[in-house]
């Protein structure tokens, strides 16, 4: 399950890319918008309100599938991964997050930031982010991921920027590349 970052539905081109990437493994993939996006709003609901959407979609995915909720992967793009996150560490059951452009903090403030609940992400989780993005540099992503008590992997696309722009395959492809190496290692 995908969910966009602030600005976007669950058509960026990001999602989309990912989303047809691992399709094409034969997964299936659901991308969600918030509550304030099909309300025709441009800002966020509360944190707590888009927790809630997540949950709920993540859940209606696994009865749609006719999985376990904890072999769903869930995750998307800046807010999105961060929802769905929060979303984890509030209890949510997954089989690992993927994170990509995580928003660490707010551009050019490091004095706020978004990893209160990093210590309570005990799946997998695959960050995927530019080593230009001013929402994470590189130094402070190492640090703030080592208190995440799940495996975590790291994919650094060199140049880019929060937007990963012209970047949306190679993140595709890596969020593929570790899908497929973490649904293998899932109990039957």
């Amino acid at each position: 399950m995908l969910a966009p970052g602030a600005s976007a539905d669950r058509d960026q081109a990001g999602l989309v890319a990912i989303d047809r990437a691992v399709s094409a493994m034969g997964a299936t993939v659901r991308r969600i918008d918030f509550p304030y996006r099909l309300a025709g709003r441009r800002a966020p609901d509360r944190p707590a309100v888009l927790v809630a959407s997540v949950v709920k979609e993540a859940g209606s995915l696994a009865q749609e599938v006719g999985l376990a909720p904890e072999r769903i992967f869930v995750g998307g793009r800046s807010m999105g991964g961060r929802i769905c996150s929060m979303a984890v560490a509030a209890g949510m059951p997954a089989a690992g997050l993927v994170l990509v452009s995580y928003p660490l903090h707010p551009p050019g403030r490091p004095d706020r930031p978004r990893t209160e609940h990093f210590e309570r992400l005990d799946v997998p989780c695959l960050f995927v982010s530019g080593t230009s993005d001013a929402f994470a540099a590189p130094p402070e992503m190492e640090a703030a991921v080592a208190a995440i008590p799940g495996r975590v992997t790291v994919r650094w696309l060199k140049g880019g920027d929060h937007g990963l722009r012209g970047r949306d395959g190679e993140a595709a492809e890596a969020v593929a590349g570790w899908l497929a190496g973490r649904a293998m290692a899932l109990p039957r």
